[in-house]
């Protein structure tokens, strides 16, 4: 049975009428759709002040992982920079470092950022905690190497899209429990969170095809997962399942009403509000899974992406203490 769907803004329904969707999501078509899964990074770079350096860490088990790292580029600036650390989307089953990094590199431009993103290992052919692992160790060699990357060891925000939202959540909940490095927030954008894949919204958009349907979650989910049991998946690889939430940093969730992850991204902030955390929630009506991402120039796409870089500059340029007030006839200078 097909549940009644929140409809579609209508500016994104025309922009998605052209859009072909792939009709089911398995291990024969992965090859094929792995291919276009990221779009080359040297457009957007050009015309920016932008600088790139490739790097390559050693993960814990020895696996290589990929980072690229931009940086504004000019005179170098007397104080240290905030970070922004970047997990891609695509399901844990595709795209790259350079997946959606056109977002992060909006808070580049805005805030003087440096984006680090991480080339995480993607299921099926890793699995269980291994992206997770690339991806937290990734972040402690961005902590460490503060000083030679030019940021502020305090100002580290770790974000993500779809898959790459969960991830960052994951990656808060090992930064916690392990005693860091400390993370000044998270940015969760329409986050894949619970494995379980059983909520409203995850029924509401099943059967058929779509951006991101229950039935290409649920190939994902399994693909990470493999053969472990419902009661052995560690909860920071579905962050969903976490007992506690409290300890987190400031934390940034959206989503959109006619989404697979819509029910799950307010679950998850209700939580960290209940435990006592701080917590901003969007869900913008009429978006579908990852809209912004796919279509910036829409209007709705355009108030998301306003809205989480006014929520970044509360986080990274504070207000200044009250001042005082200037009385009436009194002359400026």
């Amino acid at each position: 049975m097909t549940l009644t769907r929140p409809p579609f803004d209508p500016e994104l329904r025309a922009l998605l009428a052209d859009m072909p969707f792939v009709p089911e999501l398995n291990r024969e078509v992965l090859p094929q759709i792995r291919q276009f899964s990221s779009m080359p990074v040297e457009p957007l770079l050009e015309g920016r002040a932008i600088d790139r350096r490739e790097i390559s860490i050693a993960g814990p088990d020895g696996t290589d992982i990929p980072l690229s790292v931009f940086s504004p580029a000019g005179p170098e600036h007397t104080a240290p920079a905030p970070c922004v650390y970047w997990m891609h989307g695509g399901g844990m089953v595709m795209g790259d470092r350079f997946s959606q990094i056109d977002i992060p590199l909006e808070w580049l431009d805005r805030f003087g950022a440096v984006v680090v993103s991480v080339d995480y290992r993607l299921a099926p052919e890793a699995t269980g905690t291994s992206l997770l692992d690339d991806c937290y160790h990734g972040l402690l060699w961005v902590a460490e190497h503060a000083d030679e990357l030019g940021i502020d060891p305090n100002r580290i925000i770790a974000a993500g899209v779809s898959a790459g939202g969960g991830l960052t959540a994951g990656v808060a909940l090992l930064a916690r429990d392990r005693g860091g490095p400390n993370l000044a927030a998270q940015v969760l954008i329409c986050p894949m969170l619970d494995h379980h894949n059983d909520t409203t919204s995850s029924r509401q958009y099943a059967g058929e095809p779509g951006v991101w349907t229950r039935e290409m979650n649920e190939f994902a989910w399994r693909s990470v997962l493999g053969d472990l049991a419902d009661d052995g998946v560690p909860d920071n690889v579905s962050p969903a399942t976490a007992d506690d939430l409290s300890g987190l940093p400031d934390t940034y969730v959206d989503a959109g009403t006619a989404e697979v992850f819509r029910d799950e991204a307010v679950a998850y902030t209700t939580r960290i509000w209940a435990a006592g955390g701080q917590a901003e929630l969007h869900i913008w009506a009429g978006g579908f899974h990852g809209f912004d991402a796919l279509y910036p120039q829409a209007r709705i796409s355009a108030q998301a992406r306003r809205a989480r870089i006014d929520w970044l500059a509360r986080i990274l340029t504070p207000a200044a203490g009250p001042t005082r007030p200037q009385l009436s006839g009194q002359r400026a200078g």
